[in-house]
């Protein structure tokens, strides 16, 4: 939603200002110094980051329509599964954990969390590590070492996309540039003809290095940034994630290892200590 209105807002304000001051809104319609322009910066892309990267980077933009991932529910809902799984570990041991995440779809526990049951990494992150804390073989530093390699592993991965975006962005300017002189050098071919032809040429030049700063600094570096700012949302929800299995496997109380989990989440979505509480055990029962 963000950025529907985001792109609305930028051209609304653009195009607009300029109708305003009497400009032909017509004159920035141009299509062929679109096709140069997008259509190198597209070349550029698969050139250095190959069709995997492009395909990822086409869902990550996509990924933008739907706005957060992560919400105040996701958080809770994830805080409620945790609870009931530690307090299974607490009252029927390993054996009643392992039954648990062998096979989540088919776990009743799993299953009252729908929201945390959509997120197959988080749900893959929970099973990984809860069955090697029943194993026993790793001892929490151990266990919180391998968890913070995985996730700036997958954090790095996932960076990846809108660094490559925002190269794209650094690039279009350039690319703008190249469509201008195209421009001028149809308009050196048109000399000695009819002066509004020209003169319609130069514009539709100058359009093309218009778009190209548009395009940066409008569109394409701010999606970047906004898929680098998801990247983040998921880090922190996934530092939340690891922070409640690391105080479990060091022996804390369910109710106290998830209340670790509410102290290092995102403070816009922090519940009061009194609300996990009652939100936890309202999951209990």
């Amino acid at each position: 939603m963000n950025l529907i209105i985001g792109i609305g807002l930028v051209l609304g304000c653009v195009i607009g200002a300029f109708a305003s001051h009497g400009g032909n809104v017509m004159a920035l319609y141009q299509p062929a110094e679109l096709i140069i322009i997008g259509g190198a910066a597209l070349g550029g892309f698969v050139i250095a980051n190959g069709l995997g990267m492009t395909k990822r980077a086409t869902m990550a933009v996509i990924g933008m329509m739907k706005g957060s991932k992560y919400s105040k529910k996701h958080y809770m809902d994830l805080f409620g599964l945790l609870y009931d799984l530690f307090n299974i570990a607490r009252k029927d041991g390993v054996l009643g954990l392992e039954r648990e995440i062998d096979d989540p779809a088919k776990s009743a526990v799993f299953k009252k969390h729908e929201l945390t049951m959509k997120d197959h990494h988080a749900i893959e992150f929970i099973q990984d590590y809860l069955r090697m804390m029943v194993s026993g073989e790793m001892n929490p530093f151990q266990l919180e070492n391998l968890m913070d390699i995985e996730l700036q592993t997958h954090h790095h991965e996932e960076e990846q996309v809108a660094q490559a975006i925002t190269r794209v962005s650094d690039a279009l300017p350039g690319f703008g540039i190249v469509a201008a002189v195209l421009g001028i050098v149809n308009t050196m071919g048109a000399l000695g003809g009819p002066v509004t032809e020209i003169g319609h040429k130069v514009a539709a030049a100058l359009v093309g290095t218009f778009l190209g700063i548009l395009m940066a600094y409008g569109f394409v570096g701010p999606i970047a940034n906004g898929i680098e700012t998801k990247v983040k949302e998921e880090g922190s929800y996934f530092t939340v994630l690891k922070t409640c299995i690391i105080a479990m496997v060091q022996g804390y109380a369910p109710q106290v290892a998830v209340e670790f989990g509410r102290k290092v989440m995102p403070t816009a979505m922090r519940p009061t200590f009194v609300e996990l509480e009652q939100h936890v055990r309202g999951k209990k029962a």
